[in-house]
């Protein structure tokens, strides 16, 4: 019977007592955990890394020299609440990534989903739900409060305004300054961003079929053409492809109450 793996912690370490280290964690060089800190089976914590807070990390993550997890919020109404953080499994966070834990007034906790992928000074900002799959690009930024759906990529210098949604499948390009919600699917670009189409590439990716692919590009010509009011079209297309899964998708986001305006097609003038 083979022996369970203890932590390995660096002599320069600092681990407060309380910490919580799972079975076979690696603490580097002159990395601090905090008295509140649980940390998943298996993970790697390289060197110069603080994680303090409320803050738990799942299993088989990676962080990476000197990012910052479970630090407060930059909130002017935060006072110090035991909010939390909580980062799933298989995360591959690089350098000088922040991500801070929640606020009372919001949902008392930010949220990191599973398998994600978060580039070098990427930051999750407080109250934020991250699903899996997600890659934020280099000096990607998430506002308070975002929602990002599973297998969205954010690219690099981006940033997503507080309270938006971002729906699964979805891609962001570098530079955009995303004020508005971004369809499931969908494609953005710009300063401010707006929507360019839909995530044909990522589709791809993904292995979306390519009689779903069809559906989705004639839904999207029928949702977002010059004719009649957009509620109509909305109307429209939800009938024509309710057996959909994915168009359905969309028009449930349209639908949903939201805290932001949609990110919609720009208009030539």
């Amino acid at each position: 019977m083979s022996a369970v793996a203890s932590p390995d912690i660096h002599p320069t370490a600092i681990i407060a007592p309380g910490a919580q280290l799972g079975q076979g964690v690696v603490v580097g060089p002159y990395s601090v955990i905090g008295e509140h800190v649980v940390i998943g089976p298996n993970t790697q914590v390289l060197s110069h890394v603080v994680i303090e807070g409320h803050t738990r990390i799942g299993a088989d993550c990676t962080v990476r020299n000197f990012s910052n997890l479970g630090g407060p919020p930059h909130h002017t109404g935060y006072k110090g609440e035991p909010t939390e953080l909580v980062i799933g499994d298989r995360n591959l966070i690089w350098e000088h990534v922040t991500m801070h834990i929640g606020t009372a007034d919001g949902n008392g906790r930010t949220v990191v989903g599973d398998d994600g992928m978060f580039m070098a000074t990427s930051h999750v900002g407080h109250d934020c739900v991250v699903g899996d799959n997600v890659i934020l690009a280099h000096s990607a930024t998430l506002g308070g409060h975002v929602h990002i759906g599973d297998f969205v990529m954010v690219s690099g210098l981006a940033a997503v305004h507080q309270h938006c949604r971002v729906g699964r499948y979805s891609f962001i390009g570098g530079l955009a300054a995303v004020t508005k919600d971004v369809i499931p699917y969908g494609m953005v670009w710009g300063n401010h961003a707006h929507l360019e189409g839909l995530n044909l590439v990522g589709l791809k990716r993904r292995n979306f079929s390519r009689e779903t692919v069809s559906e989705l590009r004639t839904a999207y010509r029928s949702l977002f053409a010059d004719e009649g009011t957009f509620q109509e079209r909305v109307d429209d297309t939800a009938g024509a492809f309710s057996h959909s899964a994915p168009v359905m998708e969309i028009i449930d986001f349209i639908r949903a109450e939201a805290g932001r305006p949609l990110c919609l097609p720009e208009r030539e003038v």
